[in-house]
């Protein structure tokens, strides 16, 4: 990341960025799925990662928690090596990397939260009960709490998700495109949600595809198409140029300005 970069975000004694690539590769057999990535995400912001399919937005979030191993480069959560620092982050998975019929209750799913703290082998402590059940009522699912998680709707299984993100207990949560599969209303919710979850101190960051909503909601943007298209505030690295560069024909400016989507 460069030296103008760092001084956006306060110079020299600043705090650590709640995440940090560098000159990060990694491929699927022989294919690189994202190419000498530089990025940067300050702590306290809701960040939005963005590209077209393809690009290598959900790798990135693997290769930081740890589910894939890079071919190059390093990831820095808080100012440490990632494999260092996986307690200081929540991670919530795509929809369909999720066995909904496995038999398991939601107050279950949010459980598992607490375990990297007590342990897998241990009982959950009266501490770790009270995490759980602030998690659901701050996501407004303690009443499903007896319910199979598979019952749910779409939006309530995000939301129980997040809770056990929540429980975790965790300054820095990664959402593998939570808005996937809900519908407007329920995504509006979400929305508030997160953005809520960001004002407690938290950094959320955001595997998302609507350029739109990141621009009302989100207060930084990470751009990619395999390399680093552009990364920094919403309105710097969502321009119409670095949209264009990202998405190709993809991308066309109206009069005012604004970036409309052909095809």
């Amino acid at each position: 990341m460069s030296d103008a970069a760092l001084d956006r975000l306060g110079g020299v004694g600043a705090a650590a960025p709640a995440l940090e690539i560098r000159r990060l590769t990694a491929s699927y057999s022989s294919s690189p799925a994202l190419w000498d990535v530089d990025a940067l995400i300050p702590s306290g912001t809701l960040a939005a990662i963005v590209g077209p399919n393809g690009a290598g937005k959900s790798t990135l979030l693997k290769a930081a928690v740890g589910l894939i191993q890079p071919d190059a480069g390093h990831v820095l959560i808080e100012g440490r090596p990632a494999r260092e620092a996986l307690d200081r982050v929540a991670y919530v998975p795509q929809r369909d990397e999720v066995d909904w019929d496995f038999p398991v209750t939601v107050r279950e799913v949010v459980e598992m939260g607490r375990y990297r703290s007590a342990g897998w082998i241990s009982r959950l402590r009266k501490a770790d009960h009270l995490h759980v059940e602030q998690a659901l009522a701050k996501v407004r699912m303690t009443s499903f709490a007896g319910r199979q998680i598979g019952e749910l709707s779409g939006g309530q299984r995000q939301r129980v998700f997040i809770a056990r993100a929540l429980a975790q207990d965790a300054p820095v949560m990664m959402l593998d495109e939570p808005f996937s599969g809900v519908d407007v209303r329920t995504e509006a919710s979400l929305l508030g949600l997160l953005s809520e979850i960001r004002r407690t101190g938290r950094t959320v960051i955001v595997v998302h595809h609507d350029i739109g909503t990141v621009r009302s909601h989100f207060d930084w943007a990470l751009l990619l198409n395999v390399r680093t298209i552009a990364c920094g505030p919403v309105q710097e690295s969502l321009s119409p140029e670095a949209l264009r560069r990202a998405y190709g024909g993809l991308a066309g400016e109206e009069g005012n300005g604004e970036v409309v989507w052909i095809g």
